[in-house]
């Protein structure tokens, strides 16, 4: 396979890091882009996020780490994350590896996403050069439209998540199918069992959970509206 056949999506903030101009002198076809997840693309299923050791113990402390790898998976079949540099370096920046050692324990095991490590720029534009070029690369649309969550629809999605049995896929199918977290609410368990996927025991477990008066429900003499 030639090179200049292959192409490569990147991601815009990438280009400080050397690897494009890297990928570039081989031969490779770019295409610069701001992509909301991710920063390569080398096939229509495979897209790569690459942290520096410090950026990776960066997004472990501010909690960044598990929401990219939640979206990685939410978008892409095959999401990779390449931890670029000198595991030496934990020890400088943390004195305890184990949270490290930890966070990468949860992307592999957890969110099944295996972490790849790469020691310099060099050697990260090598492997993305060989994740491009494998022969068995399905055809298909490389960029997808995936829109950037804002802090409200994260919210959203968080309170339909809390629902039994619902994990942010069927949350996002929820609102694509009913628009609003208060109409997911108020449909009837036959409306929800038509989301893709969930069917009737969990419409009825999700209805029954919405539906049960709390023993904490204080019993009042006065006359509401919906009595009168």
């Amino acid at each position: 396979m030639k090179l200049e056949n292959l192409r490569i999506i990147v991601d815009e903030r990438e280009r400080k890091s050397g690897i494009p101009e890297l990928l570039k002198s081989v031969g490779l076809n770019l295409e610069m882009k701001t992509l909301p997840i991710g920063d390569y693309i080398v096939a229509p299923e495979t897209i790569v996020e690459r942290k520096s050791i410090r950026d990776l113990m960066a997004s472990v402390f501010d909690g960044r780490l598990f929401d990219q790898c939640t979206r990685l998976k939410e978008h892409f079949e095959h999401p990779v994350v390449l931890m670029e540099g000198n595991v030496d370096e934990i020890e400088e920046i943390t004195e305890n590896p184990l949270i490290f050692y930890g966070a990468i324990s949860t992307v592999v095991l957890d969110f099944k996403i295996p972490v790849i490590p790469t020691p310099s720029a060099a050697h990260t534009a090598k492997l993305l050069v060989s994740m491009c070029s494998r022969k068995d690369v399905t055809k298909g649309p490389y960029l997808k439209k995936i829109k950037k969550s804002s802090d409200l629809e994260k919210q959203q999605l968080s309170v339909l998540c809390s629902l039994p049995g619902i994990g942010e896929k069927f949350a996002v199918r929820m609102l694509e199918k009913f628009g609003t977290p208060l109409k997911v609410f108020s449909a009837t368990t036959a409306e929800l069992a038509k989301v893709e996927g969930l069917g009737e025991a969990r419409a009825k477990k999700i209805k029954k959970t919405l539906a049960t008066k709390n023993k904490l429900l204080k019993k009042s003499n006065q006359i509401t509206l919906d009595d009168s």
